[in-house]
C-alpha cells in the first residue's frame, strides 16, 4: 500500500513538473516574441521594463496607416538583425497614437516622460521642464557657491555638451560618448576608468550592476550649479572640467539642500559675434548665399525670381498706421515680401514617415514651436498644396522633441541612432521621390526646438533651410539659409495666449529680474555677482511657490527688464517670454541668432549684453534713458503680435512669420 502511494505521489510530482515546465516555456516564447534582443532573464527578476528595440521608425507608405500594426510587422521582420543601421532603439515608447491628423494629441507623451509635458503651472519656471529623461533633476534655487570651486583632475572633453546628457562628452562625429564617471550604491558619483560605449550598445541602467564602469544618471540627483569655476573658464577659456562637488543652496522661503553631482559644463565661445557683426554677416549673405542651381527647370523657379524682383523694389513705406516700421530692418521689403507668400507660397508636406517622430509632435512645454508650426500647417489650406511640381519648399514632418524621445535609450549616451534614423529617412524620400534630387535638398525646410537639433541635422540635411531654436553662430547657423526659431514656453495647448501680458511702465518698480535653473557656465556667473547684492536686480535661481512671496510670472510681468541668460546653449524660452509679459529682454548669450533676424531690428526693443559685461549690467541698464526705456517698452507690445500662437492663424503672428522667414530665405537664395 506504501509502495503504491509513494509511485502515485512520484506521478503527480512529475505532472505538476511537466505543467510548469510546459507554462514556463511559453512564458518564455511570449517574452521572446516580444524582447528579441535577448532580455528575457531580465524582465524575469527586474521590476522594470527592459528597452525595446524596432528596427525601423519611419514607413514608406501613407502616414496615417496603424502605427502599432507597423510597428509589431517591424519586430517580426528584424528580431535576429545585428545591423546597427536596422537597430533603433527606443526608450519604453509603449503607446503610439492613431494616425489622424484630425485627432492630433495635446502632447506627445512617452511612458518614461510624461511628468515634464503635464500639468504645467503658470508660475513656473519655463525650464522646469525637464527635456530629458537623462537629466539630473533641479532642486530649489542655487548660487554659485557650487561652482566657485576648482577642480585638479580634468578629464579630456570636447567643446559640446547637451542640454540632456552633460555629464559626458559626446562626439557626433563617430556617434560614440566617453563616460567618465561611475554610480556607487548609494548615489556616490567616483572616478572611473573611461569606457566607451560602441555605437551598436545601448545600455539602459536597469540592466547594470553597482559597479558598472558605465555612467549612469538617476533623476534623483541634485541638478544645480555644476562646473569648473565658470569665472575662471571665461579668463582662462580653458576646456570644461568635472567639479568634484555640487551643492545646491535655495534662496530665502526655500529648503536648503546639498547633493553632489558631476557633469560637463560647455566652455564659453574661443570667439564671439557681436549683434552688429551678425547684421553685417546678414547682410553680406544676400550677395554671397546661393543655393545650388536646380538640375532641371520648374515653373516655381520663375515663381520665386519674379517675387525676389518685386521685393527689391518694393515701394518705400517710411510710415504706417498699424505698425512702427522702426521695428523692422527694411518695413517697405517686408511688408511686400509679406504679401508675396499670401499669394504665392506653396508647400508640399511629405506623408511618409511613421508617428510618433514623424507628423506628431509636441504641443507643450518649451519645445512647443515645432509641435504648433507642424499642427496648424498641416491644417492649412492656403498654403499646403498637394501638387509637388507647384510646391516652392517641401517640409520634413519631423519633431527633433519627439526623436528623442522616442529613439534616445536614457543613459545609452549614444544618438547615432537618431542620426541613422534623419538619415534613412532622407534616404528613403530621395529614393520613392525625385524632389529632393532637383536642388540637392535646398528647397526643403525642417522646423525642430530641441538643442540636440543643429548636430542631428547638419550632415544629411544641411543643405536644407533648417528653422532652429538652437540658433548658433558657432554651431553651423548659415546666414541667409537657416533660420532663428523662437523658442516658446506654451503652458496650455488648449489657450496658448494664457496670462498674456503686464503691468504699465509706471507700475513696474524691479529693475532687472532673473529666476532659473543653473544650467550651463554663464548662470552661475550671474548670480555670483548679482544675486542678493542689489534691491533693484531680483536675481535668483529657481523660484519655488511660498505663499505670500511673488511668483516666477508676477516678477516677469512687474520688472522693467527682464534677463534672458543662455543656459546649456544659447537659446532660451525668455526671450519671448520677456514678450509676452511685456517686459523689455536683456540678451546674455554670445554668438546667439534671435529669432526672425532677417525681418527684425532687435536692437530697437531689447538690449544686447555680451556675457563679460555681466559684472556691469545694472550700469549698462541704468544708462538708458527713461525716455528710450518707454520707446523700447511700446515696441515690445507692438512686436508681441509676431511671437503669438494662436489655435487658428492669425494674420502676422508666430505661425505665419515662421513661414515667412522661410519664404524669405527660399527667395533670397534664388540664383538670378
Amino acid at each position: 500500500m506504501g509502495y503504491e502511494l509513494r509511485h502515485v505521489c512520484l506521478l503527480e510530482t512529475r505532472r505538476l513538473l511537466l505543467v510548469m515546465g510546459v507554462i514556463f516555456a511559453v512564458f518564455l516564447f511570449i517574452q521572446y516574441v516580444e524582447l528579441p534582443y535577448g532580455n528575457i532573464v531580465s524582465t524575469l527578476f527586474s521590476g522594470h521594463r527592459p528597452q525595446v528595440a524596432p528596427a525601423e521608425i519611419f514607413s514608406t507608405g501613407d502616414s496615417s496607416s496603424n502605427p502599432n500594426a507597423s510597428r509589431n510587422s517591424m519586430y517580426s521582420s528584424k528580431l535576429n538583425s545585428t545591423n546597427v543601421n536596422d537597430v533603433h532603439a527606443v526608450s519604453n515608447v509603449t503607446k503610439l497614437f492613431d494616425g489622424n491628423d484630425s485627432n492630433v494629441k495635446d502632447t506627445f507623451e512617452s511612458e518614461s516622460n510624461k511628468s515634464s509635458e503635464e500639468n504645467f503651472d503658470v508660475d513656473n519656471d519655463p525650464e522646469d521642464e525637464i527635456p530629458s529623461k537623462d537629466f539630473l533633476e533641479m532642486n530649489s534655487s542655487s548660487t554659485v557657491q557650487s561652482v566657485i570651486s576648482n577642480n585638479s583632475n580634468d578629464l579630456p572633453a570636447s567643446n559640446y555638451t547637451s542640454e540632456s546628457n552633460s555629464s559626458l562628452d559626446y562626439n557626433l562625429e563617430d556617434g560614440e560618448i566617453v563616460s567618465t564617471r561611475t554610480l556607487g550604491k548609494n548615489g556616490d558619483t567616483n572616478q572611473a576608468t573611461p569606457s566607451v560605449l560602441s555605437p551598436s550598445r545601448f545600455v539602459s541602467s536597469e540592466n547594470m550592476g553597482a559597479n558598472s564602469t558605465t555612467s549612469t544618471t538617476p533623476r534623483s540627483l541634485n541638478k544645480s550649479s555644476t562646473g569648473e569655476d565658470a569665472e575662471n573658464m571665461l579668463q582662462t577659456k580653458e576646456k570644461p572640467g568635472l567639479l568634484k562637488d555640487d551643492r545646491s543652496i535655495t534662496m530665502s522661503n526655500s529648503s536648503i539642500s546639498s547633493t553632489p553631482a558631476k557633469r560637463w559644463v560647455k566652455k564659453p565661445p574661443d570667439a564671439v559675434v557681436p549683434i552688429n557683426d551678425m547684421n553685417d554677416m546678414l547682410l553680406q549673405s544676400r550677395t554671397s548665399y546661393h543655393a545650388m542651381k536646380p538640375r532641371w527647370p520648374s515653373a516655381v523657379d520663375q515663381e520665386l525670381l519674379n517675387a525676389k524682383s518685386l521685393i527689391k523694389n518694393a515701394p518705400i513705406i517710411q510710415k504706417d498706421d498699424k505698425f512702427d516700421v522702426n521695428l523692422y530692418r527694411n518695413f517697405s521689403t517686408f511688408k511686400r515680401s509679406y504679401e508675396l507668400m499670401e499669394q504665392t507660397f506653396k508647400v508640399y508636406i511629405y506623408s511618409e514617415g511613421q508617428r510618433p517622430i514623424f507628423h506628431q509632435p509636441p504641443l507643450k512645454g518649451i519645445y512647443a514651436s515645432e509641435g504648433w508650426f507642424m499642427k496648424l500647417l498641416k491644417a492649412n489650406k492656403h498654403f499646403v498644396t498637394k501638387n509637388p511640381k507647384r510646391a516652392h519648399l517641401f517640409y520634413l514632418p519631423f519633431s527633433s522633441r519627439a526623436l528623442e524621445l522616442t529613439l534616445y535609450v536614457p543613459n545609452s549616451h549614444n544618438r547615432k541612432n537618431m542620426l541613422q534614423c534623419l538619415s534613412n529617412y532622407v534616404d528613403m524620400i530621395t529614393t520613392k521621390h525625385r524632389f529632393w534630387n532637383r536642388t540637392g535638398g535646398a528647397d526643403h525646410f525642417l522646423v525642430a526646438c530641441h538643442d540636440w537639433a543643429p548636430a542631428e541635422t547638419r550632415e544629411r540635411m544641411g543643405t536644407c533651410i533648417r528653422a532652429l531654436c538652437n540658433a548658433d553662430i558657432k554651431e553651423g547657423f548659415k546666414f541667409g539659409k537657416d533660420v532663428s526659431l523662437p523658442e516658446t514656453f506654451v503652458r496650455s495647448a488648449q489657450n496658448p495666449l494664457r496670462e498674456l501680458g503686464g503691468k504699465p511702465p509706471s507700475q513696474r518698480r524691479i529693475l532687472a529680474f532673473f529666476a532659473g535653473n543653473m544650467h550651463g557656465y554663464l548662470r552661475p556667473i550671474l548670480l555670483n555677482h548679482w544675486e542678493n547684492k542689489d534691491p533693484d536686480m531680483k536675481i535668483f535661481g529657481q523660484i519655488r511657490k511660498v505663499k505670500g512671496q511673488m511668483t516666477y510670472v508676477q516678477y516677469m510681468k512687474s520688472s522693467k527688464y527682464c534677463i534672458c541668460a543662455k543656459g546649456f546653449e544659447v537659446n532660451s524660452p525668455r526671450v519671448v517670454e520677456a514678450i509676452f509679459y511685456e517686459c523689455v529682454p536683456v540678451i546674455i548669450s554670445d554668438n546667439f541668432i534671435p529669432p526672425f533676424f532677417e525681418t527684425l531690428n532687435w536692437e530697437s526693443f531689447a538690449v544686447f549684453v555680451l556675457e563679460k559685461d555681466i559684472p556691469n549690467l545694472k550700469n549698462i541698464l541704468l544708462s538708458i534713458s527713461k525716455k528710450r526705456y518707454l520707446k523700447m517698452q511700446q515696441r515690445v507690445k507692438q512686436v508681441q503680435q509676431h511671437f503669438l500662437w494662436h489655435t487658428r492663424p492669425v494674420k502676422y503672428d508666430i505661425f505665419n512669420m515662421i513661414l515667412h522667414s522661410l519664404w524669405h530665405n527660399r527667395v533670397f537664395q534664388t540664383l538670378t
